[in-house]
Parts: structure tokens; C-alpha cells; sequence
């Protein structure tokens, strides 16, 4: 059951969620069975006083979502002997907001809003980036109809209909935003504003049926959906963008204490850092491996989200 899909990375700070999905521990002997089947929430003793909740912003289809990350947390309750459970957030504003009152544990987070959650949550420290996010890009997109070639002109698209992803997302548009201003175009210039489609998915949906001429993705899940040839001929990528850090795995500063694992934090760099290659994990994260990440690692983007007055 291997796939290339990725996982989706918006709005009012709701706490409001879907109902929670429970990924409980099981024996050692059932390790190998995680691995040829993903998600499936097998459970076992809990041998802690709490469960480490997971979420992670809604960047792609949730479908997509659900197998990511309730493969993570199979995986994880058996690393660490926890219940593990993946809870669904509405929205980007939603996850930050759930991780800053202690409702979510542990967070996929994109670059900027691990820096806003970070900010409003003292204590809170980033575990590990997947090997591709220290240098990851976003894809410009055109409708067809544009007739616009492949180019690293973005000047072009200034008069075009365009949206970006969700209001806060570091790929779909805080960078994309930054490298059109730098180019000289107004980021919320375009004809009628600029649109927010919610998700990278959507953005490709928008463009595809022309309701937008040009919009912006995540780098990854263009290459993903390209690859699953389910992106839309009428779609053609126009632009990559140059690189910069973005997602990040975040742990919350009660967590360790409410689940009564002191070295929690270690244990989760141990399990990220050492997954084999080709396992479940990876291969749903698109990714070669996890590397330890520092607070510094995204720097640039909190000064950016400064700039573009999405960080306070």
C-alpha cells in the first residue's frame, strides 16, 4: 500500500474539531504488523498517565490526513508504549490555537505557523523536519488558457486572477507572497484580490476549472499529484520558487509531564531521526528521513511573517 501522497498543511481560532481518532499501544510482537498495515489502530496496555494527542494543519485532502497521521501514531504507540490519538483540526488558526491551550500535543506544523505556535506557547520546542524541509519550494501554477510558458518571470502574473492556499500557510502564501513582492509585484494586488483557497488541493481544483487563472502550491504535493497524474491538464506549472524552511514536528511544554514520560522529547527525535528507509512513515511523508530541527531553523520565516504582518 505504498502512495506518494502527502499530507496537507487556515481561519479563525476555532477549537472546535472532529471527533478524535484513537491509536492506542500494542505489544512489540505487533510492530511488524504496523508496518504492512498502516492506520489500522491496533491497541495494547497503556503503561502512561495520558495520551499524546497528535494534529496537524489541514494542507491536503483529509483522506490524505487521516492514513498520514494515523500511521504516525500507530508507529508512535508502539515506540513509546503511549495511547496515541490524531485529532482533525478545522483550520491552520485551529491547530495553532489547540497547541497553545494544551488540547494538542504534538503538531504538524508548516513553517509559520510552527512559529506562531511557538510564540504563543512557552516551553514548546521543535522535534525534527523531514530531510526535504530545510530546502522546500512552492510551485507557481497558470491555467492553459493563460497560453504563459514555464518561465521565472513572476511579473507575469500580476494580471491574472490569482489565489494563494490558506491565509496561513508558509508555501501557499507567506514565501509565495515574499517572492512576488521581491519581484516587484503586490501580493494583494491581484485583479478583485487575491483568493485562499484553503488547501494545496484546492488551489489545483481552482485553477484547473478556471474560477482562478494562476494560484500557488506547495512544491511536493504538485510533484505527488503529477506523478498520480491527478492534476488537471488545463494546469501548468509556471514557476518554482527558491527555497526556504518549512514543516516541522512541535511538542507542547505540558506534555511530557502530562504523560509521564520525562524524556519524551528525546524519544520523539529518536523515533523520527531513526525511521529505516522505506517505511510507512516515510513513504506517506514523501520524505528520505527526519533530521533534528532547531528554533533557528526558521528564523527567516518569523521575520518574513513579521514583514508581511502575519506574526505579531
Amino acid at each position: 500500500m505504498s502512495t506518494r501522497r502527502v499530507a496537507r498543511s487556515g481561519g479563525p481560532g476555532s477549537r472546535s474539531l472532529l471527533p478524535p481518532l484513537s491509536r492506542r499501544s500494542f505489544l512489540a510482537a505487533g510492530a511488524a504488523l504496523v508496518a504492512g498495515l498502516p492506520g489500522c489502530g491496533r491497541s495494547a496496555a497503556v503503561t502512561s498517565s495520558g495520551a499524546l494527542r497528535v494534529g496537524a494543519i489541514p494542507d491536503q485532502d483529509p483522506e490524505v490526513l487521516q492514513r498520514l497521521h494515523g500511521t504516525v501514531a500507530d508507529a508512535l504507540a508502539t515506540a513509546l508504549g503511549l495511547e496515541v490519538r490524531y485529532t482533525p483540526v478545522t483550520d491552520y488558526a485551529a491547530a495553532v490555537s489547540l497547541f497553545r491551550t494544551g488540547d494538542l500535543d504534538l503538531v504538524w506544523f508548516g513553517g509559520l505557523t510552527g512559529v506562531q505556535a511557538r510564540l504563543q506557547t512557552p516551553g514548546a520546542e521543535p522535534v525534527a523536519q523531514r530531510d526535504i524541509d530545510a530546502a522546500f519550494t512552492s510551485a507557481f501554477v497558470v491555467n492553459a488558457s493563460t497560453g504563459l510558458a514555464p518561465s521565472d518571470d513572476l511579473t507575469a502574473l500580476a494580471p491574472l486572477r490569482f489565489t494563494y492556499g490558506s491565509e496561513t500557510s508558509t508555501s501557499g502564501r507567506l514565501m509565495p507572497a515574499w517572492f512576488l513582492r521581491e519581484a516587484g509585484v503586490d501580493p494583494q494586488g491581484f485583479p478583485g484580490g487575491p483568493g485562499f483557497s484553503g488547501s494545496h488541493d484546492a488551489t489545483l481544483a481552482l485553477v484547473a476549472s478556471g474560477s482562478y487563472q494562476a494560484g500557488v502550491l506547495n512544491s511536493q504535493v504538485w510533484r505527488a499529484r503529477s506523478e498520480e497524474g491527478a492534476v488537471d491538464p488545463a494546469v501548468v506549472r509556471y514557476a518554482e520558487s527558491p527555497p526556504y524552511a518549512d514543516y516541522h514536528w512541535l511538542l507542547g511544554p505540558q506534555t511530557a509531564g502530562r504523560t509521564g514520560v520525562p524524556d519524551l522529547r528525546d524519544r520523539l527525535v529518536d523515533f523520527f531521526t531513526g525511521l529505516p528507509a522505506g517505511s510507512p512513515v516515510l513513504d506517506l511523508f514523501g520524505a528520505g528521513g527526519f533530521v533534528p530541527v532547531r528554533p533557528s531553523d526558521h528564523d527567516r520565516i518569523e521575520e518574513i511573517g513579521r514583514e508581511l504582518g502575519l506574526v505579531s
